[in-house]
């Protein structure tokens, strides 16, 4: 599996409400063809698309996403925070989401993003409906900052490619990219340096590199042997 040159963020995360189905159309209108979001589980298991361990940023609801059943936060607005032609959007589902991005042509970079204690079972539900929903002629790659979720990930699914997310600069990013037989490091652009760049590309992994929305810096990291750009901007930097 390579990774693409360009990845929307969160859908097109500068460009309509992060994590909804209009964020992954925004993405799809503005030409790329991948997506990243974020998947975590429900008090009663079901597996959404959130970033927030909790409700209040991107909803209107309240309250830890681990103590709430997905009834109550299906009718939630995560929509109008970002603007009011956004007002009632939802919080979509793993599985509709995945559907939805086969209809569009999208691939996801789907980056299991567990709340706290949860990690391999996050990682086993994402996985379980990764396999019931995505067509698998299509491409995909799970990523984690989570150790437990990617070993997890690994031990059920050992045929999705995995990609391991840093932030900083860990001393141990390559014994913990090869234990976790990932084909990609995925560098905060902040803390990436070229020597750093040459080195996870030495050690024959690809590189991905968030959050980069500006074009000129989208160039350097291209210079500097980046192979994906994950951006809230698609639009922008397309052909960059």
């Amino acid at each position: 599996m390579r990774l693409p040159a360009l990845v929307g963020h969160r859908g097109a995360a500068a460009l309509a409400p992060e994590n909804t189905i209009a964020g992954f159309e925004a993405a799809s209108r503005s030409g790329v063809g991948w997506v990243e979001f974020d998947a975590k589980l429900t008090r009663d298991g079901v597996v959404i698309v959130m970033h927030d361990d909790t409700l209040d940023r991107t909803t209107d609801g309240t309250g830890p996403v681990a103590a709430t059943d997905y009834a109550a936060i299906r009718p939630l607005d995560a929509g109008g925070w970002f603007g009011p032609l956004w007002r009632g959007a939802t919080v979509p589902r793993l599985d509709e989401t995945l559907h939805r991005l086969a209809e569009l042509g999208l691939s996801p970079n789907v980056e299991i993003k567990p709340c706290p204690g949860r990690e391999a079972a996050t990682a086993r539900a994402v996985v379980e409906t990764i396999r019931q929903v995505w067509p698998r002629r299509l491409p995909l790659l799970l990523s984690s900052f989570a150790w437990d979720s990617l070993g997890e990930a690994r031990t059920v699914a050992p045929d999705l490619p995995r990609g391991w997310l840093v932030w900083g600069g860990p001393a141990d990013w390559r014994a913990q990219a090869a234990e976790l037989a990932c084909v990609s490091v995925h560098c905060a652009d902040e803390f990436l340096t070229p020597a750093w760049a040459r080195a996870i590309r030495r050690a024959g992994y690809q590189l991905a590199v968030y959050t980069v929305n500006d074009r000129a810096r989208a160039r350097q990291l291209r210079g500097w042997g980046v192979d994906c750009v994950i951006t809230d901007r698609p639009d922008a930097l397309a052909g960059a």
